[in-house]
């Protein structure tokens, strides 16, 4: 028999100090399989170093930005006073096709090779800061890099997930339908191209900490099929967190959770393990 298994996916490594520090730590007790990493920011080169050695107790991968923090390099379309918009003001100027493509796939390229200088090796997968890399324009930028500079079997974050499931699950369905909806075309793209992906996609919610985590994680990793990803974001809170994110004590919530007895008892009381995403 064939135990159902799901793989659990860090974002935003490199962001600050304390959340290298959890996610780490996460890996180093096999409770996480993968981590996107924000090769843009002020941290990353030191991060970097601490993580090198962690490979391949998991997977590592681009958490391609481009909202609210700061480029790399120029984009005087985007972010002329060389910081990032916010995320409302991507989605809109993607959905009109107002992004300039190639000023998009300079700066996503800086990110990857930022990746590669301190990784020494190509990512396992691309994903997005916000889940832009799947908005429109800056899809197509990321499929190409895909094809191009992903390391063997690497695969692609899909933000889609089936209608109902979010719905069955009842956890800020608006939300997690909207994502889902706009990703409904990179995962399309994927299919046809033959790049791998995941094939659930979970861990959406508002981070208000009304629901104890432990009750949101139980019903995002409740009946697993083939291929499924859960979206987690651990990290200790530091200052450094603090000067540049709002999204702050509900990350030290995740973290107790995940480095827990009870969150490998939720697992294990329902015939579920922890594994590396499956290519398919």
């Amino acid at each position: 028999m064939i135990t159902p298994s799901l793989t659990l996916c860090a974002d935003d490594y490199g962001l600050a100090p304390g959340v290298g520090r959890a996610i780490r730590a996460l890996i180093e007790a096999g409770r996480l399989q993968a981590t996107g990493c924000m090769t843009a920011g002020p941290f990353w080169p030191s991060e970097a170093l601490l993580l090198r050695p962690l490979w391949p107790r998991a997977e590592f991968g681009v958490h391609l930005t481009l909202t609210d923090h700061t480029p790399l390099g120029p984009l005087p379309g985007l972010a002329p006073d060389g910081r990032f918009p916010s995320l409302g003001q991507v989605l809109k100027r993607s959905l009109l096709r107002r992004l300039d493509r190639a000023e998009i796939a300079a700066e996503l390229e800086r990110q990857v090779d930022s990746f590669e200088a301190a990784m020494g090796r190509a990512p396992d997968f691309l994903d997005g800061h916000h889940h832009v890399h799947q908005l429109p324009v800056v899809r197509d930028v990321v499929l190409d890099i895909a094809a191009r500079r992903l390391a063997p079997g690497g695969w692609v974050r899909s933000c889609w997930d089936n209608p109902l499931m979010i719905l069955g699950r009842g956890i800020d369905p608006a939300r997690a339908g909207l994502i889902a909806a706009l990703g409904i075309g990179l995962r399309l793209r994927l299919r046809r191209a033959g790049i791998a992906h995941n094939h659930s996609f979970r861990g959406v919610y508002d981070f208000s900490g009304r629901v104890p985590y432990p009750a949101l994680f139980k019903r995002f990793t409740d009946r697993p099929g083939p291929g499924t990803l859960v979206m987690c974001h651990p990290g200790e809170v530091d200052d450094a967190l603090r000067a540049c994110e709002r999204l702050t004590d509900q990350r030290a919530v995740e973290y107790a959770f995940l480095g827990s007895d009870e969150m490998i008892a939720t697992l294990t009381d329902r015939g579920l393990a922890l594994a590396p995403l499956p290519r398919a």
